[in-house]
């Protein structure tokens, strides 16, 4: 399972949030591509990146501070905030994104993921963020009556390479990820689920080197790697079956 740690991005600065509330952000480094590179030094094989400022706005805003981290960093990265067309998803993928997250569009165009899925293999995921089992779109800001599980089949057979699903109750709440829905979503579709949103602790880490968990493609860290709750060390070393350094 791959630990992935999450940069926020908001006013080019790398920030977590409190269930996806903008004013509730906490500035943990005015350095986004530093720390992205620290995240590469302790080990981190790929890196989560989201566009706050432009989930919200339909269109990138903090491109110069992810252009910084892709010169700073050789470890693949995943994109996602603000990306609502082709153009767009090419531009990125061209400037050496690895993985393009898709969200809004998802539920408002589905058409349009298949097509880059289509156009980009390997390099396309949706994003299914969801309060209380509806999705929310729109940088969370608006909640549809389209249910994950519902979006999520809409993609079985379309080619993407993940769907990254987020519990925005729990998220930056540090109480631990919604096994339950994660696993009841993973179990539905025949495409690797990347659980997000309430990871808080070692004993999470602990809870998704459970064989039950195996089925799950990564899971998504922020705040309690910041807060240093979670010990990247010792993390990835569980939830890579290695040996647990002392």
């Amino acid at each position: 399972m791959i630990l992935f740690p999450a940069i926020d991005l908001k006013d080019g600065q790398c920030v977590r949030l409190q269930r996806g509330d903008m004013r509730s952000a906490t500035v943990f480094s005015d350095d986004p591509a530093a720390q992205a590179e620290a995240f590469e030094r302790q080990g981190f094989q790929w890196l989560h990146l989201v566009d706050l400022d432009g989930a919200f706005a339909g269109r990138p805003v903090n491109a110069g501070a992810v252009e910084a981290i892709l010169k700073r960093v050789s470890i693949p990265v995943q994109l996602g905030g603000g990306i609502r067309d082709l153009a767009t998803i090419a531009m990125w993928l061209d400037k050496g994104v690895n993985r393009v997250i898709l969200g809004t569009v998802a539920a408002r165009n589905p058409e349009l993921v298949r097509e880059a899925a289509r156009l980009y293999p390997g390099r396309i995921a949706v994003g299914i963020d969801a309060r209380k089992g509806e999705v929310a779109v729109e940088g969370w800001g608006e909640t549809s009556a389209l249910s994950a599980r519902d979006l999520a089949l809409r993609f079985v057979d379309a080619g993407i390479a993940a769907i990254i699903y987020t519990d925005i109750d729990r998220d930056g709440m540090l109480q631990g990820i919604n096994i339950d829905a994660t696993l009841s979503l993973a179990a539905a579709i025949p495409v690797s689920v990347i659980a997000s949103g309430g990871l808080g602790s070692m004993a999470d880490i602990e809870r998704l080197s459970q064989p039950d968990c195996a089925r799950l493609g990564g899971v998504i860290a922020g705040r309690a790697l910041y807060d240093g709750r979670i010990d990247p060390a010792r993390a990835l070393a569980i939830l890579s079956n290695r040996k647990v350094p002392a």
